[in-house]
């Protein structure tokens, strides 16, 4: 599979401003999204926000039909809501749980995740337990498995972590969850856009993603799956009129579809950017994709740890297109400061964003960079250049 790199790039403004190497915190949108978004809020400023809704309604459907497309459901199991985070809690809120009840997570879960299991066990009684690792730094399947029994009430992992290019072994923790009959909650968060997903093949009853990283679509997007298999035993955790109907004085019925997950006041111009994004990801194809930004983030890994003073800390036996690293001497803050100086993208991973992972390790944090497929290797050369650098020049 080859990608034209040049036409990617072209279709990318930002290409000729930036080397943009923060693609897992938010992606450069291609023209395509930004004037999709545009074009809507120029229809508003003309006509208003409900008519100009009613007139895009196949604009706005088209996100459903896509995403299903993308990740391989049907589109009455897609919720489209303001950002991954409220997907994934309209979803784990949705859970009911009561004194006894397990929750199995991994140890690269996300902070937000955490604190809300945290915040439930402290409500309910249910107890958090993290599964180890295997040799590779990913959960372990085997101690999983170990750990699946009739108090388990759901599993909960993230399939690509904030702070490692790590791959969580996603297929086969929904291949026990799915025997045990335990649902399986995934944030996909990191891996929606540059990695394949399809929610059959893995077997999660959720997920939970975003549309600002990897699928380049608006900030302010993201969705929740939410399999037939489970729908009916899960009441959102606040209804409106969108989610559900009143049907007497004293009475309402809840929609059967996902967008029970939904309200109704949603950004229209962003949700069809959103829709623009999914197909253009898919025009360009998921596995095409993968194979470049695979390619190119085991490139960084490999210049990196030849350059002194240099760590590259992921894990995983899979490894994807985010590549974390420190500097000896160097704090990461310090790190990710003087490569933006350079005009080059990354950021910062700090422990308090993966205290089950980073703090045992004895990480406090980590310059991330993420690559896509409109990255080159010349901007590569760039970054480690300057990261060479440090040991020359001082701040």
């Amino acid at each position: 599979m080859t990608l034209d790199v040049d036409r990617a790039r072209k279709d990318t403004p930002g290409c000729t401003n930036v080397v943009h190497f923060n693609n897992a915190g938010a992606a450069l949108a291609p023209a395509a999204v930004t004037d999709a978004v545009i074009d809507h809020l120029r229809l508003e400023e003309q006509i208003g926000g409900y008519e100009a809704a009613a007139a895009a309604a196949s604009e706005m459907n088209n996100v459903y039909d896509a995403i299903a497309r993308l990740i391989g459901c049907g589109p009455h199991e897609v919720a489209v809501v303001e950002n991954a985070t409220r997907a994934w809690d309209m979803a784990f809120y949705a859970m009911r749980f009561g004194p006894g009840d397990r929750i199995l997570t991994a140890r690269a879960e996300y902070a937000s995740n955490v604190i809300a299991f945290l915040q439930v066990a402290a409500q309910t009684g249910a107890r958090v337990e993290v599964v180890d690792n295997d040799e590779y730094g990913q959960l372990s399947v085997q101690d999983l498995q170990r750990r699946l029994d009739d108090d388990v009430k759901l599993v909960a992992v993230t399939h690509v972590p904030t702070q490692s290019g790590l791959v969580n072994p996603a297929a086969e923790i929904g291949r026990l969850t799915r025997a045990a009959g335990v649902p399986f909650l995934l944030d996909a968060c990191q891996s929606i856009g540059q990695l394949p997903v399809d929610v059959e093949e893995i077997g999660c009853d959720l997920l939970s993603a975003t549309g600002r990283k990897f699928l380049r679509g608006p900030r302010g997007t993201g969705f929740l799956y939410v399999s037939d298999r489970l729908i009916e035993q899960l009441e959102p955790p606040f209804l409106d009129l969108h989610a559900a109907t009143w049907t007497a004085p004293d009475q309402y019925t809840i929609r059967t579809d996902a967008r029970r997950f939904e309200n109704w006041e949603t950004n229209c111009a962003a949700k069809i950017g959103l829709g623009v994004a999914v197909d253009y990801a898919l025009e360009w194809g998921i596995e095409a994709i993968e194979e470049r930004v695979t390619a190119l983030a085991r490139q960084l890994r490999q210049r990196l740890w030849d350059l002194p003073r240099v760590t590259v800390q992921d894990q995983g036996q899979r490894l994807c297109g985010i590549v974390t690293f420190t500097v000896n001497g160097v704090p990461a803050a310090e790190a990710q400061s003087r490569l933006s100086a350079a005009g080059i993208n990354t950021t910062v991973s700090a422990v308090s964003s993966a205290r089950f992972d980073l703090a045992p390790r004895g990480l406090p944090d980590v310059v991330r960079a993420s690559v896509h497929y409109y990255n080159t290797a010349d901007e590569i050369d760039k970054l480690c250049a300057t990261v060479q650098s440090f040991g020359i020049t001082r701040p």
